[in-house]
């Protein structure tokens, strides 16, 4: 069975972020003007999406901050097999260090690595356990510079924890640290609240455009972007967490999809299907699965045939008041967070310091 975190009792005690709105009609996207956009499955298991929004006009439409977003997509990131994981750090490596260098990001420029989130809590703690597995060298080029070889670079890390735990806001401690430590660029990691199911748990997603600690549970707080720490900051989030009306929503729409396919394959109405009959289907369903819109208020009245925004919506404003837009993670979390913080660890310490690769990856992680 799944967790259920209940918030009420300590909303500031996790800093679950909300995930970027999902890369949806990726079609769509990609004809507005000042919006590029860039798909890549050529390797197995593994689908790459790049996006960069010019302009805050062309952000509007799509939702989006103007920025460099990249999103890694791996369905089999949650079956916990370490060939997967060993191959998508790999990826997340070659794919951080172009990102790093579409910024203008050098190697000799100095890092500082924050691991936002609660450690108390299983599915906000990536951000401190990938920090625990970063390999720091700041200390080394101050105490011990002799010791330094050819291929590292200055990096510091920092799990400042939750405004519930510490009493002062993320930013502001994030800000004096810059302010001392004068890093050149910051990769803040986060755990997310997903926006669609078929993303927990799945998906590494990257950008330049900051993070928002808190949102992802209602607690909008003041963002950690280079506005506020005066320096380029780059966000690492990983869906965690869904919300119970998300659940509702996406499920019915997979009903709808179910069925729009079934009386395509069978030819047959829909109040002649036999249920047991319907084909099973791994893949969440698109937008082209879907039966007519009479068709959808036949299956499911005017809920069916509401836009995807405004039926989770509806979903939302009926739950919240009952208290039972729950927010919920697979049972399978812990191992899950383990995994992916070290992939995610790996593939940092492999992009940013030069002489860490395949082979000595491991002496770095644990």
């Amino acid at each position: 069975m799944a967790h259920n975190i209940d918030l009420s009792g300590y909303s500031i005690r996790t800093d679950l972020a909300l995930e970027a709105h999902e890369l949806a009609q990726q079609q769509n996207q990609s004809s507005i003007e000042g919006v590029w956009l860039q798909a890549d499955d050529s390797e197995p298991n593994i689908k790459v999406t790049r996006v960069h929004v010019e302009s805050e006009e062309a952000g509007k439409e799509i939702g989006k901050l103007p920025g460099h977003y990249l999103t890694i997509e791996v369905p089999k990131l949650r079956d916990n097999d370490t060939s997967i994981e060993e191959q998508v750090a790999k990826r997340f490596s070659l794919e951080f260090a172009m990102f790093l260098k579409q910024l203008g990001i050098t190697e000799d420029k100095k890092a500082l690595v924050v691991g936002l989130g609660n450690w108390n809590v299983t599915p906000d703690a990536l951000g401190p356990m990938v920090v625990e597995n970063l390999l720091i060298t700041r200390h080394l080029y101050t105490l011990a510079p002799e010791t330094v070889g050819e291929g590292y670079r200055e990096v510091s890390a920092l799990s400042p924890g939750v405004l519930g735990i510490t009493g002062i806001e993320t930013s502001e401690i994030i800000f004096g640290v810059v302010e001392k430590s004068k890093p050149d660029f910051v990769i803040c990691i986060d755990a997310l609240a997903s926006r669609a199911l078929h993303r927990v748990n799945t998906t590494i997603q990257i950008s330049d455009t900051g993070i928002h600690p808190g949102s992802g549970v209602g607690n909008k707080r003041k963002a950690i972007d280079q506005a506020t720490l005066g320096v380029p900051v780059i966000a690492i989030g990983v869906p965690t967490v869904v919300f119970a009306s998300t659940i509702v929503n996406d499920a019915i729409t997979y009903l709808l999809g179910h069925f729009g396919q079934s009386m395509v394959e069978s030819k047959r109405a829909f109040n002649k299907l036999a249920l047991s009959t319907l084909p099973e289907r791994k893949e969440p369903y698109s937008e082209e699965d879907m039966p007519d819109m009479e068709s959808r208020k036949t299956f499911m009245g005017l809920v069916g045939s509401l836009p995807e925004e405004e039926k989770r919506q509806l979903i939302h404003e009926v739950l919240r008041p009952l208290g039972q837009d729950l927010v919920v993670t697979p049972k399978e979390v812990d191992d899950f967070i383990e995994g992916v913080a070290n992939v995610i660890a790996t593939g940092l310490n492999r992009a940013l310091h030069s002489a860490v690769n395949e082979e000595n990856s491991g002496s770095y992680t644990h």
